[in-house]
């Protein structure tokens, strides 16, 4: 890398939910090298899980400057400001579609590194997903587990894999565990979608409470990942704030928001279905349990942790079962890197600064996807953020308005409140009166 950027980098960050938010900004700064100035840019996608002021404070991730934007709005960005490294961390159809807009914007002209990956746990639409990320510079694999799968998939198709990148998940760390806490914390960790019905997550929600009622000398916590009324990557339409409404509880059981890394520095035990949150607890050496009351099942995502040794039920777990997790597993899926965690991120970086110190400027992106190879699914993918098969904006497409009005922004907040209404209240009756 030239001198001059070894000094200063320029990094944008393109999220469109607050878990998406934390894993782009901080793999910016992991991708930064050592001494490097870095400038932070933020862009928030809007939609449906565009994240609150108090989601983003409880990721407590700084940015220089951040701003919530539409997809053409961010491609125009994009041309009218110069920089090292664009992260893109969307849902697969968002990064493709950005691929192709930024590529029509960009053409021939120069353009900094795009790099894309997964926030967590890759456990469905493997093939899909990968595919609709093809075209970025560098797709980050968090572990060896996913980068030999990744490469497969590509190489399966007859993609170009070089782009596949080993890392980890860049927000591992904290001090490891050492030994019990008083009172001894068993924590939760919710998933906003997993599982998805009535039935299993008051399920879960009642083992629970019956564990802290079975155990009154531990403190027993449900971490949830937000408030009723906000979104997350994924849709919660039973938010567990509400169904432990109107249950009676035990004095060692409650309801804990924030940070995860805080919530593990005091946790002796961290139970879940399938939530990256058991990456962060095993990278911490904190004793883990995968649950398998509700099966082990690919639509539960808990079938990724087959080999573990942290699959467990909630009957052994309240009779005193404490797991652990098979250290060749735990190396495999990039929790504990061999070298440390401190050089995971080691190969990306060294790409990144051959590419910016190559010769001439950047080749156009090159996705796998065009109107050649899917012509009956990328211009479906595309239309979505208003952008043409060859990632033009279409004819008609909203105005890419810097500052919208205070007109425009209440009733764009008014929308985002009626769907996520929609989605927590009116959508489970409707699906209950079906069932009837």
């Amino acid at each position: 890398m030239p001198a001059s950027a070894t000094k200063s980098l320029r990094v944008a960050v393109l999220a469109d939910s607050d878990t998406r938010w934390k894993w782009g900004a901080l793999t910016a700064q992991r991708l930064a090298p050592a001494g490097a100035v870095l400038r932070l840019d933020g862009h928030l996608l809007r939609g449906r899980a565009t994240p609150t002021a108090r989601q983003l404070e409880e990721v407590g991730v700084r940015a220089d400057s951040l701003r919530e934007v539409t997809g053409l709005e961010f491609v125009r960005a994009m041309t009218e400001e110069r920089y090292d490294i664009l992260v893109i961390a969307l849902v697969g159809g968002g990064v493709q579609a950005m691929l192709h807009g930024l590529r029509h914007a960009w053409g021939d002209g120069p353009r900094p590194v795009v790099v894309t990956g997964y926030v967590g746990v890759v456990y469905e639409k493997l093939t899909d997903g990968l595919l609709l990320r093809h075209g970025a510079d560098l797709v980050l694999a968090n572990s060896r587990h996913d980068t030999d799968r990744f490469r497969a998939v590509y190489e399966g198709v007859g993609a170009d894999a070089s782009a596949v990148t080993e890392v980890a998940l860049p927000f591992l760390g904290g001090a490891p565990y050492e030994g019990e806490h008083d009172p001894y914390t068993v924590v939760f960790a919710a998933q906003p979608s997993v599982p998805d019905n009535r039935r299993d997550r008051t399920y879960l929600l009642d083992r629970l409470i019956g564990h802290a009622r079975l155990h009154p000398e531990r403190e027993v916590l449900l971490k949830l990942r937000s408030q009723p009324g906000e979104h997350t990557t994924h849709i919660e339409e039973l938010p567990y704030q509400k169904l432990v409404q109107g249950k009676d509880v035990p004095a060692n059981f409650r309801l804990v928001y924030g940070h995860m890394g805080e919530v593990l520095d005091r946790t002796d035990l961290l139970v879940t279905v399938s939530s990256t949150a058991a990456l962060e607890a095993l990278h911490r050496r904190v004793p883990t349990v995968v649950l398998t009351d509700l099966g082990v099942r690919e639509t539960l995502g808990n079938h990724h942790f087959t080999g573990s040794g942290c699959l467990a039920s909630w009957d052994r777990l309240d009779a005193g079962h404490r797991p652990e997790a098979d250290p060749e597993w735990v190396a495999r899926q990039g929790v504990a890197a061999d070298g440390g965690y401190e050089h995971a991120f080691d190969a990306a970086r060294d790409r990144i600064t051959a590419l910016l110190a190559g010769p001439g400027q950047l080749p156009p992106l090159k996705p796998y996807y065009t109107p050649g190879t899917a012509p009956g699914y990328l211009p479906g993918i595309l239309a979505r953020h208003h952008l043409g098969p060859d990632g033009a904006p279409l004819p008609g497409a909203p105005a890419a308005d810097r500052e919208p009005g205070p007109v425009r922004q209440i009733v764009r907040r008014a929308a985002r409140g009626a769907y996520r209404h929609g989605v927590q209240r009116v959508a489970p009756v409707i699906r209950r009166m079906g069932e009837l």
